[in-house]
């Protein structure tokens, strides 16, 4: 069937035209049309206008996998941005930034950068219907840009399914009529160990020392001594044997993330049912019973105390902006991937603003939950707030689980609080290792075609590294890759993201791909937003990742230089294959080294006009346009 497309409509995409103005009637024998998503699949071919020429997908083709219903995709997006550091980050971060103050940063970012960047991943991957590596043929030259934050995915999976192994135990550990960092006496207690009750104001203030660092505390040294065995190494270079009761945790998560991925968003969008809702539940059942502690209001008084002082201290605009960028997860490849299986005419407009907004609300609220236990811990031990107030595993393993097991019910409140760690780890690693996946599978056909297999395979891989992070000196391994990992090299691989998507590949013409999937095009704020805001703005985070870097140390041990190498080579080995799949692409395609450069920044489906010697990036008006 020959379809003329009126000249009228500019045509930038690698899916169809929705809709078709005027038609060239001509004779033709249907054999078959169906309709997918707005776009027509026949046997035969579409003649586009003279500027262009679409590529469309047969009939014969396999269909791409869909989610079930929309709240799928919702609950799987929100799952996988809220997560451990919303509990164990946010909060903190906020209190020692000037409370409420560090709102207005937080906020500003948010709108500006956080929310662009969110929507323009969300509109990639749905419109493309591409994992983060073969979106890219929108401007082949920067596929090495997938193939960074797949990898970058695949680091943080070592380390996080370890943090999500630790709640479980604790949660199996909680079954029991007393909780076994309530007292001392324990095989695993040193003979340092001295009841909390015993520390109070004065011993505290008598040697300086925050409450918050007491590492001879029943729950201090349960997590130190009766988890991880720190005791048993003495740095990084004396790991040790895995620990048995850690290895049996770590492969069960990893035997969840396997059965829940290995049929594609069909049965993870079912899953995120219960691991993305659960945590709110908890969240609001701890928020009541925080409150009605003494000492509550104290703790809620200082996480919202507004110290405007603050913001003339260019930390903590550093702190807000690195903290909206890795809460909202835009960049490890998982919001493109999961948008990709999204019906071709989704509202993703819609979704970013909705799921983005969440949250950040989410990352709010739970301070009330955090910090109502703090103050009442501080109103246990006499001390100010800021003696017990701490971030990460201090927080989430040490801190909390001791207030809870001086509480009335404690083995139940413990249970539901590890439970809520563990659902809150899940659903954002099922989100990693979904962007691993859809990204690698859209790649190369065979690991599509064995799904099952690949994705055992990226699991099973995930648990033999994770098994270095449970040893006993495994939390230095952990931190290491904490560290390095996913730190300036996504934000460098988000940077150059979105200098692709806004200057090479253009905001028009993603404008316009926006407008066919919705009917709208989105408005000037967005569109200076994705061309110079966002990129701006991830610049300056790059470039105050780099200056904040300093020594890596755990608690009082100091990692060695060699150590130090290592994370750096971790960090460079995703970030090379920017420069080094841009080389690769130029030096395999043919012609001039003007006509090999058009190849290499022009979508695959209009290298045709590159023969014809016209090329859109190389006229002043492609890099004017907004």
């Amino acid at each position: 069937m020959n379809v003329q497309v009126h000249s009228d409509h500019k045509l930038s995409s690698v899916v169809p035209l929705t809709q078709y103005t005027t038609v060239e009637k001509k004779d033709v024998e249907l054999i078959l049309v169906k309709e997918l998503n707005g776009v027509q699949y026949t046997n035969t071919a579409v003649i586009a206008a003279p500027e262009t020429r679409v590529p469309i997908r047969s009939s014969e083709d396999e269909e791409r996998e869909t989610w079930g219903k929309k709240i799928d995709f919702l609950l799987s997006v929100i799952g996988f941005a809220v997560d451990l550091a919303n509990i164990c980050r946010f909060p903190y971060l906020c209190y020692k930034n000037g409370g409420g103050a560090f709102l207005i940063p937080y906020t500003l970012f948010l709108v500006i950068a956080g929310m662009p960047l969110f929507y323009m991943e969300l509109a990639l991957g749905q419109y493309n219907r591409e994992g983060a590596a073969t979106v890219w043929k929108i401007c082949p030259v920067f596929k090495g840009v997938g193939y960074t934050v797949i990898i970058i995915a695949l680091y943080v999976g070592f380390y996080y399914n370890v943090i999500i192994a630790w709640s479980l135990y604790y949660l199996f550990a909680s079954f029991a009529s007393e909780l076994p960092w309530l007292r001392c006496g324990n095989p695993w207690n040193s003979p340092n160990c001295i009841d909390p009750k015993l520390l109070n104001g004065c011993v505290l203030l008598g040697n300086e020392t925050k409450y918050s660092k007491y590492k001879i505390t029943p729950a201090a040294e349960y997590y130190e001594r009766g988890v991880l065995h720190l005791h048993e190494s003495e740095g990084i270079h004396d790991l040790g044997p895995p620990r048995w009761q850690l290895v049996l945790c770590l492969l069960v998560v990893v035997f969840i993330l396997y059965f829940t991925l290995c049929k594609g968003v069909k049965t993870s969008g079912k899953v995120v049912y219960i691991t993305a809702t659960m945590p709110y539940v908890v969240l609001f059942v701890l928020v009541i019973r925080g409150i009605t502690l003494p000492g509550a209001m104290d703790g809620i008084r200082a996480y919202l105390h507004i110290d405007l002082k603050r913001l003339n201290n260019a930390t903590v605009w550093i702190d807000a902006a690195t903290q909206i960028f890795y809460s909202l997860g835009a960049g490890f490849g998982v919001l493109i991937a999961f948008a990709s299986y999204n019906k071709f005419d989704n509202n993703c407009y819609r979704d970013a603003i909705l799921t983005s907004t969440i949250n950040c609300v989410t990352s709010f609220f739970s301070g009330f939950a955090i910090f109502s236990v703090l103050g009442y811990m501080a109103y246990m031990h006499g001390v100010n707030i800021e003696d017990v107030a701490t971030e990460g595993p201090g927080l989430v393993f040490i801190i909390y689980p001791e207030a809870i097991s001086t509480l009335p019910g404690s083995t139940f409140w413990s249970i539901v609080f590890f439970l809520m760690l563990l659902t809150l780890g899940i659903d954002s690693s099922m989100g990693g290792m979904e962007a691993i996946i859809t990204g690698l599978t859209d790649d190369f056909k065979i690991l599509k075609r064995n799904r099952k297999l690949f994705t055992f395979a990226t699991a099973f891989g995930t648990f033999l590294v994770a098994l270095t992070c449970v040893t006993n000196g495994g939390i230095y391994v952990l931190t290491l890759l904490d560290s390095f990992s996913a730190g300036t090299s996504i934000l460098f691989g988000v940077l150059i993201e979105a200098i692709g998507v806004s200057w090479f590949y253009g905001v028009d013409r993603f404008s316009e791909d926006i407008e066919r999937m919705m009917g709208f095009k989105p408005g000037l704020y967005w569109r200076l937003c994705w061309k110079f805001v966002s990129p701006a703005f991830l610049l300056f985070v790059v470039v105050a990742s780099i200056v904040k870097m300093e020594t890596l140390t755990y608690d009082d041990y100091t990692f060695p230089p060699w150590a130090s190498l290592i994370g750096w080579g971790i960090t460079m080995s995703s970030m090379l294959f920017v420069p080094a799949y841009a080389i690769y692409k130029f030096l395999t395609v043919r012609g001039t080294f003007k006509e090999r450069l058009a190849y290499c920044i022009t979508p695959e489906n209009e290298h045709h006009l590159v023969a014809e010697g016209n090329v859109r990036q190389f006229k002043l008006k492609h890099w004017l346009a907004i």
